[in-house]
């Protein structure tokens, strides 16, 4: 994972996603909530849990390559290989690499319905939520159960997976904005604004 991959959005990329969001709203009278974050957890185990284990293999090693080293500076080569692999290892995207596929992608998955409760509990009936995780490398679509059942079959996987492609290329900003715009398309179509 490149670490630009981690970066937020430039100023110019948000201002330009906050104002295509406005002016979906203004067209249905549904909620479009868009999320991004860079990662959907800190992960703070892993970094300590791997250190760990590497530093008892390396121990173990050790012991039987050279018996006659003092337990105690074996203690010592332990106790380094632990803080330096754990400092080593809270680099963000490192930390994302030693933690499973399915661990980040529950985690990602947990924060979205998390983020859309707290959307859909400030008062809205037709909430939408446009999930990205990057670090997780992790999309989501959650919407209320009316709009997601009144959406044609697929829909919201093909948007997913058109942002997809799009990131692929390295346009996050432009994969939000096609998502947000083919998500406020459904909007607009079931829920329309009510002048």
């Amino acid at each position: 994972m490149s670490l630009s991959a981690l970066r937020p959005f430039t100023r110019e990329e948000h201002e330009r996603i906050d104002a295509a969001i406005a002016e979906l709203e203004r067209g249905t009278a549904a909620d479009l909530c868009v999320v991004v974050t860079r990662a959907s957890d800190r992960y703070s185990l892993y970094p300590v849990a791997w250190a760990g284990i590497a530093a008892i293999l390396l121990g173990g090693m050790v012991s039987l390559i050279r018996p006659e080293i003092a337990s105690r500076a074996l203690i010592l080569i332990q106790l380094s290989t632990l803080i330096v692999l754990t400092l080593i290892f809270e680099w963000l995207p490192l930390r994302l690499a030693i933690v499973p596929e399915r661990v980040k992608h529950a985690h990602a998955r947990q924060l979205a319905h998390r983020e859309f409760n707290a959307h859909a509990g400030a008062g809205k009936r037709h909430v939408v939520l446009l999930f990205v995780s990057l670090g997780e490398r992790y999309v989501e679509i959650v919407a209320d159960h009316e709009t997601h059942a009144m959406a044609p079959a697929g829909a919201w996987k093909k948007i997913v997976d058109e942002f997809l492609a799009t990131v692929r290329d390295g346009r996050v900003a432009d994969g939000v904005l096609a998502a947000a715009a083919a998500c406020g398309d459904i909007l607009k179509t079931h829920h329309p604004a009510s002048n």
